[in-house]
């Protein structure tokens, strides 16, 4: 790492093959305060063989490498480096890949075309103990593990005030925290105060968790907004 980097910078390692991603990538996350890219690698192999050297906080993978998989390369290095975050990234949401990636030990699945913003959401919310996932991947956990007979409490949603629904369903659409503020026409540190209570009110700890329970609590009301 450079020696001008902050010391209380987030480290990423980005394993990408297509160069250009990479690149795009790397400048995305210099762009970001508080975190900086110390490595770049277009092969699972020479990453699993590089990391350790690095020892990264995060690392940014895609699923579809050549040769080795994104998958196997993460399962290998959460072996090496158990406390080490994995995010994924793929072009399209696939079931099977989805739930592979995650018994593997990635922290999180985001589809390559996330916005920056949604990147950096993304990526403090590994940093907090969370799952990060695109709203399009949340849907399909919610599908996946949905039960025909399950009943979701509604009551659930009755703990939010009109503000706070307004902003989880902005959530479960994929609006980023910026974009959430512009809209509602308030701060972003008012969306994250908002969130925060949305948090404690529904007993989730990311992102995810909360649209998946506003999900489940909507379709079993009936819908209601």
């Amino acid at each position: 790492m450079s020696s001008s980097t902050s010391t209380q910078s987030v480290t990423l390692a980005i394993v990408e093959d297509d160069p250009i991603l990479r690149e795009s990538w790397a400048a995305i996350v210099n762009k970001m305060t508080g975190y900086h890219c110390v490595a770049k690698f277009g092969s699972a192999e020479r990453a699993l063989k590089e990391i350790p050297g690095h020892a990264p906080d995060m690392v940014l993978m895609d699923i579809n490498l050549p040769g080795m998989t994104g998958i196997e390369c993460t399962r290998r290095l959460k072996s090496l480096l158990p406390q080490i975050e994995i995010i994924m990234l793929t072009m399209f949401g696939d079931d099977d890949h989805l739930f592979e990636s995650l018994r593997a030990g990635a922290s999180g699945y985001l589809l390559k075309r996330t916005t920056p913003a949604a990147l950096r959401e993304a990526l403090d919310e590994a940093r907090a103990g969370g799952s990060p996932m695109s709203p399009q991947i949340a849907r399909q956990v919610v599908q996946s593990f949905r039960l025909p007979t399950a009943s979701p409490n509604a009551d659930d949603l009755e703990k939010l005030s009109e503000r706070e629904m307004e902003i989880v369903r902005l959530l479960s659409v994929g609006q980023a925290y910026k974009m959430i503020a512009d809209q509602l026409q308030i701060s972003v540190d008012t969306v994250r105060t908002h969130i925060r209570r949305i948090y404690q009110k529904l007993q989730v700890h990311s992102r995810t968790e909360a649209v998946v329970k506003y999900l489940d609590a909507k379709q079993g009301s009936g819908g209601r907004k």
